[in-house]
């Protein structure tokens, strides 16, 4: 059965190895709320800590072993992912894709919490003024894997004889 499911640890794997370098590249070269612009008036490499959970939530909120409590939550979570993809049928492609980079996501977050009790974000895109919540390489790889699991279950990728 792990044998079958090869492509879905490669691309968890690549996604935490992306995160984590791309992490490693910004740590040298921005300190913290420094910007550099990419793409003048769209995006900007921009440093921020996210001590919360998903888009900042909790970020202002302090209480005792914050980091702690967050990365237990965080792993318990990722088991709950990783559960839950044992049971996605290797017929469903996409979802299992979708589900690896939720997976690789989690995990490259995760590795910033527990090591340094934030998760470090920098993709800062905007449009006259409006700022999207900065991200990540995990983040990204998280929402993409969302809309993959999504398009799944409301059948894009099978075929009319395929089982729903």
């Amino acid at each position: 059965m792990l044998a079958t499911r090869k492509l879905e640890s490669y691309v968890a794997v690549v996604v935490v190895i992306l995160d984590q370098i791309t992490k490693a590249l910004v740590r040298p070269a921005l300190a913290l709320h420094d910007s550099l612009v990419v793409i003048p008036n769209f995006l900007d490499l921009t440093r921020v800590h996210n001590t919360g959970a998903a888009f900042g939530m909790l970020n202002s909120v302090e209480f005792p072993f914050k980091a702690v409590v967050l990365s237990l939550v965080a792993l318990v979570a990722l088991g709950g992912v990783a559960w839950y993809a044992a049971t996605v049928p290797l017929g469903d492609w996409l979802a299992r894709i979708g589900i690896a980079g939720v997976l690789g996501g989690a995990i490259g977050n995760l590795i910033d919490r527990a090591t340094v009790g934030y998760v470090l974000d920098f993709v800062d895109a905007y449009w006259n003024g409006w700022h999207f919540w900065a991200f990540n390489v995990a983040d990204a790889a998280i929402s993409v894997g969302v809309v993959f699991m999504i398009l799944d279950i409301v059948g894009v990728g099978r075929s009319a004889s395929d089982p729903v």
